[in-house]
Order: structure tokens, then C-alpha cells, then sequence
């Protein structure tokens, strides 16, 4: 895994790649003539990130819910919350995800579900994001014709699909179960993952709610860079050019090669959105102002990191201890 160090050099080498490749690069694009609308866009831009991370932990909420973990969602969200500050400024290489994990099971006593929920939350992600750009594509027969752009989107969206259905197949394997489930130490984890998913299939109706959470969550974070687009000046960009592209975008940005996927977001907005009329300096700006917008909104969980886990903790303790 890559150090700390290495994810930034490589961001600052990917940008400085991005930016020598273009024709011609010039540094005034990159901050647009503003006007009297554009501090309503940035707010609105802002508002929907914030609400982005409440749907995000309703949907972690529903998929514990459904694995029969009993927490309530304003806790949920602070345990969110604090991951989100993690993954974003503390320089380490255990991710918000691992702090997530150990926060809920420290709720709950049960590591196994706690470990799966947030593996399975995550895994959600994965269904819709592909089911948007597909559907995008689907709508728009331009979009379906402009070559590069949507041969990768749709690449992107298949070899999601594939990934996902493969790990499904696997985890949820009744051979694989019976196998982890003899086992102790760490594994107990990954069989508390198949346990979940075993779960999930037989409560269609708990399953059908992370779905419905999951398509609300991405719903907004599409509306949030339809925001952004006009903050940096760009217009035209539609409902179908947004479902086409910007879950492609998400895709690639979590590649982990790269420090909050900077460089590989601004290069993939480039290369999509540059058929659609899109200055390549717009489309970089774009990038950077989702990914301001990604670091402040995880600002409001620098209170739940230093203060939620001792909080929750002594909660805890005083519950065991009635």
C-alpha cells in the first residue's frame, strides 16, 4: 500500500502529466468570471455534500439494520463522520473505513456484522454507480456516440459490474462459508462478510432499502457536480451527461494510487467531458473544486473523531453496566 508521501507525489506528478499533455494550458481558465449566482451554486454545492454524507450513512444504517445491528442513526453518523475526517486529513494508511468498523463494534460487540456492514455499504456503491452510467448512456444517443468517452464510461460500468458480481459469487459461496466459518482470528470476519450477505439475500426487503439508500446517495452527489459545473462555469451539462460521466468519474477516483484521486479525477473529466464542448482547463477546475468540496464537508467530523468514540464509549460502558 502506498505511503502517504508517495499518494501526494503521485497526485502532483498526475496533474503536472495532465496539465503538459493539454494542447495548451491556460491558468486564467481555471477561475471563471463569477457573477451573482455562483455563490448560490457553491452553497447549494456544499448543501448537497453534506446531505450526500447523511444518505451515505443511511444507507450504512439500513444495511446494519438489515444485518440486525440495533444503533441509532445520529450515531452512525458521527462514527461517518469521523471516517470521512480520517480518510481525508489524518496521514495514515488505515483509512476511515477500519476507524468505522472499530467504532461499531464497539457499540454493538459484534466485530463480524460491524465489519460487514461497512464492507456491504460500501459494496452498494458498486451496484448503482454502473446502473447510472449505463442508464445515462441509455438515454442519450449522442452520448452513446462520441468515441473514447463512452467506450471507458461504459468499460468502467462493465468491469464494475464484473468485479462486483465476481466478489458476490465468491464471498457468498456456500463452500466458501462453510470454509471461514471453521476457522478463528481474522477470518472470523470475512465469514461474518459471507454470514451478511447470506443475510441481505434472504430479507429482499432490507436489501431493496440499502438499494433505494444507495440510488438516493449517488441521486445527490450527481446533483452536488451538477453544481459544481456551473461554479466553474460550465453549462450544458444535463441529467444524462451527468449520470453518463460523473459515476465513471467516482469509479476511476478510488483507484488507490493517488491521494483523494487527485490528478486521476481532473484527467477523467477531461477526457469526458471534453466532446461535450468542455475546455480542458473548466474540466481540471471542476475536479478540484469536487474534491474542496469532498475534504470541507468531511470538516464536521473533526468533532466526532476527538470527542464520538470516548462519548459512545462511556455510553456503552453505562448500558453494560444497567
Amino acid at each position: 500500500m502506498f505511503s502517504i508521501v508517495s499518494r501526494v507525489a503521485i497526485s502532483l506528478a498526475l496533474l503536472a502529466l495532465l496539465i503538459r499533455w493539454l494542447p495548451s494550458f491556460d491558468a486564467d481558465e481555471l477561475w471563471p468570471d463569477f457573477n451573482s449566482a455562483t455563490p448560490f451554486w457553491l452553497i447549494g454545492a456544499l448543501v448537497l455534500t453534506v446531505l450526500g454524507n447523511m444518505a451515505a450513512t443511511a444507507r450504512w444504517h439500513e444495511v446494519a439494520s438489515a444485518l440486525g445491528l440495533r444503533v441509532k442513526f445520529r450515531r452512525m453518523f458521527s462514527h461517518y463522520m469521523a471516517g470521512m475526517f480520517v480518510s481525508n486529513f489524518v496521514p495514515t494508511t488505515v483509512g476511515g473505513d477500519v476507524l468505522r468498523m472499530s467504532r461499531l463494534s464497539n457499540d454493538t460487540g459484534d466485530g463480524p456484522h460491524s465489519f460487514a456492514s461497512v464492507l456491504l455499504e460500501r459494496l452498494s456503491g458498486w451496484i448503482v454507480l454502473p446502473v447510472f452510467t449505463l442508464l445515462g448512456l441509455a438515454l442519450d444517443e449522442e452520448l452513446r456516440g462520441l468515441g473514447a468517452p463512452t467506450r471507458v464510461a461504459a468499460s468502467t460500468a462493465g468491469l464494475t459490474l464484473l468485479a462486483l458480481g465476481l466478489i458476490l459469487l465468491l464471498v457468498g459461496n456456500q463452500r466458501f462459508g462453510r470454509v471461514v466459518s471453521r476457522r478463528n482470528g481474522w477470518v472470523r470476519f470475512v465469514n461474518g462478510l459471507h454470514t451478511g450477505i447470506e443475510e441481505l439475500r434472504a430479507k429482499p426487503g432490507g436489501a431493496g432499502r440499502v438499494l433505494l439508500t444507495a440510488f438516493a446517495y449517488q441521486a445527490v452527489m450527481l446533483a452536488a457536480a451538477g453544481c459544481a459545473a456551473k461554479v466553474v462555469g460550465i453549462d450544458g451539462l444535463g441529467p444524462a451527461e451527468l449520470m453518463a460521466f460523473i459515476p465513471a468519474v467516482l469509479t476511476i477516483q478510488v483507484l488507490p494510487i493517488a491521494l483523494g484521486g487527485l490528478g486521476l479525477r481532473e484527467g477523467a473529466l477531461v477526457l469526458f467531458l471534453h466532446d461535450l464542448g468542455v475546455i480542458e482547463e473548466r474540466a481540471i477546475a471542476m475536479g478540484l473544486l469536487l474534491y474542496f468540496l469532498t475534504v470541507a464537508g468531511s470538516l464536521m467530523g473533526l468533532p466526532a473523531l476527538v470527542f464520538g468514540g470516548r462519548y459512545w464509549q462511556r455510553a456503552s460502558r453505562s448500558r453494560h453496566a444497567r
